[in-house]
């Protein structure tokens, strides 16, 4: 599995950027898709995750209310809608997606196995 994600840049305070992360590779029927953020000297942070059978998305409460994820099963990717960015939004953010069941929502990066390659979110103020 290869996940690609795109549409980082550079973004004003209270503006809005849209990431997608596209899949390849093996058959695509992952049970989540998740995305996660790592800000410079800090440790990756959970943004939020949707499951891919029925799009049910849970969020950090950190961006909730603020971020909202999406899935388009047919080509295979997942977007992350960023409104009401702020500044320590900045961050490479990562999507990642594991192929396993959890019976608490996953959350945390050692629970998925394949990882994009990242892409920058930087909020001025």
């Amino acid at each position: 599995v290869q996940l690609q994600a795109s549409g980082g840049g550079l973004v004003q305070a209270g503006g809005s950027l849209r990431l997608s992360c596209a899949a390849s590779g093996r058959t695509f029927s992952p049970y989540y898709m998740g995305w996660f953020r790592q800000a410079p000297g800090k440790e990756r942070e959970f943004v939020g995750r949707i499951t891919w059978s029925a799009g049910t998305p849970y969020y950090a409460d950190s961006v909730k209310g603020r971020f909202t994820i999406s899935r388009d099963n047919t080509n295979n990717t997942v977007y992350l809608q960023m409104t009401s960015l702020k500044p320590e939004d900045t961050a490479v953010y990562y999507c990642a997606t594991t192929f396993r069941f959890f019976k608490t929502s996953p959350s945390y990066p050692w629970q998925y196995d394949y990882w994009g390659q990242g892409t920058q979110v930087t909020v001025s103020s």
